[in-house]
């Protein structure tokens, strides 16, 4: 089964699954208990069934994920009506159903970092290549041409920060179904080479071999936002041409939400608002992909329009802020999301406490004051520890191995429990640890 976005203690948001799983909860277990994060990718690959029917009813082909899930094969269960309007007095449509597409590629994302970082091959013969190459057949029927431009776009979405509906280009999107692709493409050649019978399974099953032709032709001409001449990357075709206001009153709110006391969804839409991090979650799956001088500075820009009115927002700016050594934000940040459920405001939890928000406080601990990140494969640990923390010690798995890390001011400790040697960069300098190793 899946993690619910309340988890099992409350009714908000019946019990449905969404990204936060894969983006937020997953890798606390992927580097704390791999085999429960294997059992979440699972159930992922049972939900198949209801991606495929998703993808065929919005007349596309390959594995379309359900924005909201529940039982696997039940494919989309995003509620269709929300709220009142507070201007029009109409109920509001709640279009993550239709057109919040990017949880395909974060699925796919999931699968790449779970394999990544645990070697499970089994899972990936059984479950994980097929589902990367299914929802890259997806992407790739979703593109669309812009002749006048020479490009194919993504058209039509609601990317991560979703009080902005019905853009084109996000970002986030159009640069995560370019992994999606670009994965299955190297997965493709991978077992063409090296498992001619498993490729076999799957080129029988899926049409790989058509799948490729399709791939290699569109995936070099999707178009990937660059940054400007003040190196701001546009969060989608029109947001930066959008009205600023005052976000002052909004920022300092006592309940998330604030603004729409103010204004509706249409009008916030036409504002350079953010409901959460969205350019920012880019740039935190795939950092290696941009300069530190792009991502500081769309950090700068976007942090100071962000309300952090969703609960997964505040653990992806506060490991950010760990990364551009803002230590004292770091940590304003992640204790704001450490409150969300066990501060003071005695209501946040009334329909359930915030799962995937704990999965990110995990995040804002491990990945960002200790900075650890698999990237490319590599094991990297940067630790930026807050000052007046004395130390912090974590359990995590590698590759099959438990590292049993310790780190204070003064030195990082890490026990390798396996026999085995286990390589990994300590401040971009790499280490190969055997036993007990202590640097100083």
């Amino acid at each position: 089964m899946g993690i619910g976005a309340k988890g099992l203690s409350g009714e908000g948001y019946k019990g449905h699954s969404f990204w936060d799983t894969e983006i937020f909860i997953l890798p606390f277990y992927i580097y704390s208990n791999p085999k429960t994060a294997r059992s979440l990718l699972e159930y992922r690959y049972l939900g198949l069934e209801g991606a495929r029917r998703k993808a065929k009813e919005n007349g596309f082909a390959g594995a379309m994920y359900p924005w909201e899930a529940a039982w696997p094969s039940d494919g989309e269960v995003t509620p269709v009506w929300g709220a009142v309007d507070i201007v029009t007095g109409e109920q509001t449509k709640i279009w993550s159903g239709f057109i919040e597409q990017h949880i395909t590629s974060d699925i796919a994302y999931a699968v790449w970092h779970y394999y990544r970082a645990t070697g499970d091959e089994d899972f990936m013969e059984r479950y994980g290549y097929e589902m990367i190459f299914d929802t890259a057949i997806f992407w790739a029927s979703r593109l669309e041409w812009d002749e006048s431009e020479g490009r194919y776009e993504i058209n039509e979405v609601v990317g991560p920060d979703e009080y902005k509906e019905h853009v084109d280009n996000n970002a986030f999107t159009n640069y995560m179904a370019h992994f999606n692709i670009e994965l299955a493409m190297q997965y493709y050649s991978k077992l063409e080479t090296e498992s001619p019978e498993l490729f076999k399974r799957y080129n029988e099953l899926l049409n790989l071999q058509e799948a490729r032709k399709v791939w290699e032709s569109k995936l070099d001409l999707i178009y990937l936002p660059q940054p400007n001449e003040n190196l701001i990357i546009p969060q989608d075709d029109t947001y930066l041409q959008k009205e600023i206001i005052d976000l002052t009153p909004y920022k300092d709110q006592e309940k998330v939400g604030s603004i729409f006391n103010d204004y509706n969804l249409d009008q916030v839409g036409n504002m350079q608002v953010s409901k959460q991090a969205d350019i920012m979650m880019l740039f935190f799956l795939l950092e290696n992909k941009f300069t530190p001088e792009v991502k500081l500075a769309n950090y700068e820009y976007y942090e100071e329009k962000t309300l952090h009115d969703s609960s997964l927002s505040l653990s992806t700016h506060s490991i950010l802020a760990s990364d551009f050594g803002d230590k004292e934000l770091a940590y304003h940040l992640f204790k704001r999301a450490a409150e969300i459920d066990l501060g003071p405001k005695v209501h946040s939890s009334d329909a359930g406490i915030h799962s995937a928000s704990l999965g990110g406080i995990w995040e804002c601990v491990v990945l960002g004051f200790a900075g650890v990140r698999m990237l490319d494969g590599q094991l990297h640990l940067a630790p930026k520890l807050p000052e007046h923390w004395e130390k912090l010690s974590f359990p995590l798995h590698w590759q099959g191995k438990l590292l049993e890390i310790s780190i204070t001011h003064e030195q990082i400790s890490i026990n390798n429990t396996a026999g085995e040697p286990v390589q990994l960069f300590i401040n971009g300098q790499s280490q190969e640890i055997k036993g007990n190793t202590i640097i100083n």
